[in-house]
């Protein structure tokens, strides 16, 4: 992952929740607060939290006694999420880094992180961080993208993008997003970081679009392979999207479409 890879700034966060979450991110929100609110805790902390899409449906499902602390590296992310989010005196937001997180040992009752460990420079350590803020039989539920090929049109737009920049082709979404895909090293970072009782389910789901235009500016100008085309030709965002518009309708149509997304589902606990 290169540095660039964790910074969601400018216009990317209202893009990314307009665009991204409708797309790929709420069939797994609300899969991820249908687990957290079976399991009933007490004290939620949610780190990587993005948009808000998973503190959106989660929310909702809590105890009226819960807490709820929601986090983000991103400042960015916390202020937008926070401005979509109606009034709840069980929510904290706060800025923070995962890999140090600024909480006493034992203060959660589960920790729940949505495609963030990606963009962790040291999972083991994020992982760590995780196990040192969770109560005796607390629970670490989070998600991780699979490989890119099992992501259709994360994969369709990297190779419509590596055709349009064929020297230097951006490619954010398979390094960083679904670059961390193996369940096997999954399971060893998470013993490495002092885990038991990991369960690991590999969930497919469908992406919905409305239009061809739709999955062309959510990828290129909801993520970050926006930065990446900015960087290899400054004025190309638009014809970078137009041209992965019509690759993507070349394939699955200009009406309504849709495609197969994948991601593991990780649950592991103290």
């Amino acid at each position: 992952m290169l540095e660039a890879d964790k910074l969601f700034a400018g216009s990317i966060p209202e893009n990314y929740d307009r665009y991204m979450v409708p797309l790929i991110f709420a069939p797994y929100a609300a899969d991820m607060a249908r687990r957290t609110a079976a399991l009933s805790p007490g004290a939620v902390l949610e780190i990587a939290a993005g948009s808000g899409v998973v503190t959106r449906a989660l929310a909702p499902r809590l105890r009226s006694d819960a807490s709820y602390t929601v986090t983000d590296l991103n400042q960015p992310m916390i202020d937008y999420a926070a401005s979509q989010q109606p009034p709840d005196a069980r929510i904290t937001w706060r800025q923070a880094d995962a890999l140090g997180l600024p909480f006493e040992d034992a203060s959660f009752d589960l920790v729940c992180c949505q495609f963030g460990a990606m963009f962790f420079p040291d999972r083991v350590r994020g992982y760590r961080e995780a196990r040192r803020v969770l109560k005796r039989g607390g629970h670490f539920l989070f998600s991780v993208w699979d490989r890119i090929e099992e992501n259709v049109f994360a994969d369709d737009v990297t190779n419509a993008l590596a055709r349009i920049f064929p020297d230097d082709p951006p490619r954010f979404m398979a390094r960083t997003p679904h670059g961390y895909h193996d369940t096997a090293l999954i399971r060893r970072e998470l013993d490495d970081a002092g885990f038991s009782r990991v369960t690991i389910e590999t969930r497919a789901e469908q992406s919905p679009a409305p239009s061809a235009r739709i999955v062309a500016v959510a990828y290129c100008q909801g993520t970050l392979l926006r930065s990446e085309i900015e960087a290899r030709e400054p004025g190309k965002l638009q014809s970078a999207t137009d041209t992965v518009e019509a690759a993507i309708a070349d394939k699955h149509g200009s009406g309504r479409i849709s495609a197969k997304i994948q991601a593991h589902v990780i649950m592991a606990s103290v």
